[in-house]
């Protein structure tokens, strides 16, 4: 079993950039996929990007498209979020999470993920 730890949120202003750490224990991390997700109150979990087990392939939300990179280090057991000229409306909870086996190959569906941390909160306000 995979567990997940986030950290790096905070409060930055618009046009600000964030880097976020997703720090696992476990021996399957280094195999599988990974996710990062947000969410606001009210609102279902939004897949932001992914990356694959070697991190040679991402999938993007055409919402952050541009503005975010993925990377993982697999020797650290970490995946890490930047996220450059952050908009008021990036503001959210932020979730890591292991993609599940058998799931689609470059899957968005928050359901084919688990494993889920605690999240970070990223405030974008000035």
């Amino acid at each position: 079993q995979v567990q997940l730890v986030e950290s790096g949120g905070g409060l930055v202003q618009p046009g600000g950039s964030l880097r976020l750490s997703c720090a696992a224990s476990g021996r399957t991390f280094s195999s599988s996929s990974v996710g990062w997700f947000r969410q606001t109150p009210g609102k279902e979990r939004e897949f932001v990007v992914g990356i694959s087990v070697r991190g040679a392939e991402s999938w993007y939300a055409d919402s952050v498209k541009g503005r975010v990179g993925i990377s993982r280090d697999n020797d650290k057991n970490t995946v890490y979020l930047q996220m450059d000229s952050l908009k008021p409306e990036d503001t959210a909870t932020y979730y890591c999470a292991v993609k599940k086996g058998g799931s689609p190959w470059h899957s968005k569906a928050w359901t084919d993920f688990g494993s889920w941390g605690q999240g970070t909160q990223v405030t974008v306000s000035s």
